[in-house]
């Protein structure tokens, strides 16, 4: 078969796929396309914006890993193989995302995908970290001076683990890794507050700051887009912590999914329409 209709196939399946599962969402989800409808623009356009710059940390999060790797990439592709992960993260199962980049980059780079799982590790070390301690803001805001000590303690923690493998990272890049991680992660925060506190004015930065701890580490166990069930069930079981009732839970929960839903269509217009995956393609060859 001719390359020129293998890429047609190819980008004919991905449209449609993408299309029926934004179709399937809404219609197994039908409150966030009510939320979307009552939302006020100004309030969702913020969190779309707020959401465009998070996406843009998982890129800074891509080369950090990277780095780690001993590789470097240019930003654009980056940012493109980030934004096609969103996509892909969101609608498929556990962490589909990082499957895809590390697949990309065993093709484009030929990082191994051993050392390239090891870096991710360190990501999702680091991640658990910041998110754990926020959990702890509950006794003190000062808990969260614990953040970069525990960064810099896993740093030397690393290489003294009996993995030889580890010994191939460059940690050198594990300052730019915790910065972009704790970039993601404060950015998270200020959308869940921003969410709350649009619900109930009562809700303070310490209950956000909890809440956000406990909603991110829903991560690790998430098997449905977004994490739909998984992270409303860590935010109900750590209530005792966070003390957001139940009610507000679950709306800001929709406002959330409808935020970053629009973001992911707003993504998915912009990639078909500047054919994207085309240039991408091109640089995979080069």
């Amino acid at each position: 078969m001719p390359r020129t209709y293998r890429k047609a196939i190819i980008s004919f399946v991905i449209v449609t796929a993408t299309i029926v599962s934004f179709a399937l969402f809404f219609s197994h989800h039908p409150e966030v396309g009510r939320e979307l409808r009552h939302t006020p623009p100004a309030r969702l356009a913020i969190l779309v914006a707020l959401y465009a710059v998070f996406t843009a940390s998982i890129g800074l999060i891509l080369n950090a890993t990277v780095r780690l790797c001993n590789v470097t990439i240019p930003r654009r592709e980056s940012m493109l193989i980030t934004m096609y992960s969103a996509i892909i993260n969101f609608f498929g199962p556990l962490q589909s995302g990082p499957a895809f980049r590390a697949a990309y980059l065993k093709k484009k780079y030929d990082v191994s995908l051993k050392l390239y799982g090891l870096a991710t590790l360190g990501y999702y070390i680091a991640y658990g970290l910041i998110n754990g301690i926020f959990l702890l803001a509950g006794w003190s805001l000062w808990v969260l001076a614990l953040i970069p000590l525990g960064l810099l303690s896993a740093r030397f923690i690393l290489p003294l683990l009996p993995i030889k493998s580890l010994q191939k990272l460059n940690l050198k890049a594990w300052s730019y890794l915790c910065i972009a991680t704790a970039l993601q992660v404060g950015l998270v925060s200020v959308i869940f507050y921003l969410e709350l506190h649009g619900i109930s004015h009562s809700i303070s930065i310490r209950q956000a700051i909890i809440y956000s701890g406990a909603a991110n580490l829903a991560l690790f166990v998430s098997l449905t887009p977004g994490a739909i069930g998984f992270r409303e069930s860590f935010l109900f079981f750590s209530q005792r912590l966070h003390h957001i009732p139940s009610d507000i839970i679950v709306s800001a929960n929709i406002l959330d999914r409808t935020a970053y839903i629009s973001m992911l269509l707003i993504i998915t217009v912009y990639l078909f329409a500047s054919h994207t995956r085309s240039r991408l393609l091109a640089i995979t060859k080069k």
